[in-house]
């Protein structure tokens, strides 16, 4: 028996709690040193940063809530 995908809704909202508070944070630490730089500049180092943030703690995240996603 193949187990059961999780339902969009709750990978949705568990991205999303993954990468507010992330995106949130980089805001604060990183715009007073790149405010100057062009904004295309600027989100490159921003999606440089996050993309790997994301795919590491989602994994994570997504393992310490299997028993809610798979509900």
């Amino acid at each position: 028996m193949t187990p059961q995908r999780p339902k969009v809704w709750k990978m949705s909202l568990l991205t999303w709690a993954c990468i507010y508070p992330l995106i949130n944070i980089l805001f604060v630490v990183l715009m007073p040193l790149i405010e100057r730089w062009h904004p295309l500049l600027r989100t490159l180092l921003l999606s440089v940063i996050l993309v790997p943030l994301i795919g590491f703690l989602l994994s994570r995240l997504q393992t310490r809530c299997k028993t809610w996603l798979a509900r």
